[in-house]
């Protein structure tokens, strides 16, 4: 008897195959080789066969011709920039990856994108990016960022067949919208506040101060405006007593802003910010210098709602500037509270704080006493301020807590910490710290954000002094 052996790949016993585990096929005397899989001896007796005998070789060509039968069948549709991967980063990616916003590198064309393939691949299989901190454990956000599978398998196989451009005619088309002035009354549903010089830009708030407000009085519009220093202090004083007794702290009501990582804010249909006739934007605009002479023209865009809306969304916040963070402690706890005096929809959360800034929790206390965890954002990253959008609003009785909870790392562990041994306060720039909770409610069109914040005072119910 003689017992001749042939190698030859298991193809019916690769239950994770892919058409990109065959990656080449070599050829050997006695075996059909396919990298990348796992092998067998299958041994044969040519005596034993049905009808005439089999070599070797003949098995070989039993088993090439029925490995090519299974590589026609499952070969891969080429992958190119234009038609697979270029959308992919339209969905995913180019809101950060293009000029003047946090990503320090364009995926808009492909020649901006070739030279960064195989770190694509490696930051969407590390599920580094897109980021998104949210703790899975807490809440359902309709803005997750974190990217499709299917998606994730559209660029590493672009990567892994050669980052090929494709046909440039395949490529989606772009949509481009500018929006014009207004004279009256106006609903705002996209807002977005954009850098000129990201380079010293900290962050800008767009505020909304409608007429009669007394806030920034002497400002002249359209001179840049430095308040005085007593001015300042009462400010900043204010802004702690509205702390301690938990009404937000807020001057305005907030429009747009713009920090490392944020994205337009974009309201559902039926739901806007409202601006009212008259009113004045107000952009407060904190720069970091970096030892250059420089110049910044930061811009605020809006797009309009094309019919009234039902709801007028508001930005509130839970804030705590009374702390001190002492030099080299690695968790340092700071606590908010923000009590709602009236029934709101909980629409989204955005935590803030500086390079210290270590994690961030959001809490709600109903009026009954039950306390409910929707938020827990467990790795902090001030390169990435996001904004998580419930999937599902929540309604908050009158009467509601929300409680905020941040710790901060001073310890020389903490990379971005630009001194660990220095105590460490509330401060407008980035080596300084902020502690707020920020956070949308959908109300009635005649709700302010007074009337969610400050208290009512109790109807009187006979004379005056009775």
């Amino acid at each position: 008897m003689v017992d001749s052996r042939a190698k030859v790949e298991l193809l019916c016993e690769t239950p994770r195959y892919t058409p990109n585990n065959l990656k080449t096929t070599v050829f050997l005397p006695s075996c059909a080789y396919f990298s990348g899989t796992k092998f067998a001896d299958l041994p044969y007796d040519k005596e034993k066969m049905v009808g005439e005998a089999v070599c070797p070789m003949r098995l070989l060509a039993l088993c090439l011709g029925s490995a090519a039968a299974v590589l026609a069948a499952t070969a891969p549709t080429p992958v190119t920039f234009y038609k697979d991967v270029l959308p992919v980063l339209q969905k995913n990616c180019q809101t950060c990856h293009r000029p003047g916003e946090a990503a320090p590198m364009a995926f808009l064309t492909y020649d901006s994108t070739r030279p960064w393939a195989k770190a694509i691949k490696t930051a969407v299989l590390t599920k580094k990016m897109p980021p998104w901190f949210a703790d899975a454990h807490y809440g359902k956000f309709s803005n997750d960022r974190s990217m499709a599978q299917s998606d994730i398998d559209t660029l590493v196989n672009w990567v892994d067949t050669g980052a090929t451009a494709g046909n440039p005619k395949d490529a989606p088309k772009p949509t481009i919208v500018i929006p014009t002035g207004f004279t009256e009354d106006k609903y705002v549903q996209f807002a977005e506040a954009r850098p000129g010089n990201p380079a010293v830009v900290h962050h800008i708030i767009a505020f909304i101060r409608e007429p009669g407000s007394p806030w920034l009085r002497d400002a002249k519009p359209g001179v840049p405006f430095v308040p005085r220093e007593e001015a300042r202090k009462q400010e900043n004083d204010k802004e702690k007593r509205n702390a301690r007794r938990g009404d937000g702290g807020l001057t305005g009501d907030f429009l747009a802003g713009y920090a490392p990582g944020t994205l337009p804010n974009i309201m559902k249909p039926g739901q806007a910010k409202l601006v009212k006739a008259g009113s004045d934007i107000v952009l407060q605009m904190h720069y970091t210098a970096n030892g250059k002479a420089t110049s910044d023209r930061s811009k605020v865009g809006l797009i309009f709602a094309t019919e009234k809306p039902t709801e007028r969304i508001i930005t509130l916040g839970a804030v705590n500037p009374a702390f001190a963070i002492p030099p080299g402690d690695s968790n340092y706890q700071v606590d908010a509270k923000l009590t709602l005096q009236e029934d709101a929809t909980l629409i989204n959360f955005l935590p803030h704080m500086h390079f210290r800034g270590k994690s961030f929790e959001y809490r709600i206390v109903y009026p009954d006493g039950t306390k409910e965890t929707l938020l827990q954002v467990p790795h902090y990253d001030f390169n990435w301020q996001l904004t998580y959008d419930l999937a599902e609003p929540k309604h908050l009785p009158a009467g509601s807590v929300i409680e905020c909870t941040a710790h901060f790392d001073n310890s020389p562990n903490n990379r971005y910490n630009p001194d660990p041994s220095k105590e460490v306060h509330w401060g407008e720039q980035t080596w300084e710290e902020m502690m707020i909770g920020f956070f949308d409610v959908a109300v009635p069109l005649n709700t302010t954000a007074m009337d969610l914040m400050v208290p009512k005072k109790p109807a009187q119910t006979g004379p005056a002094g009775l």
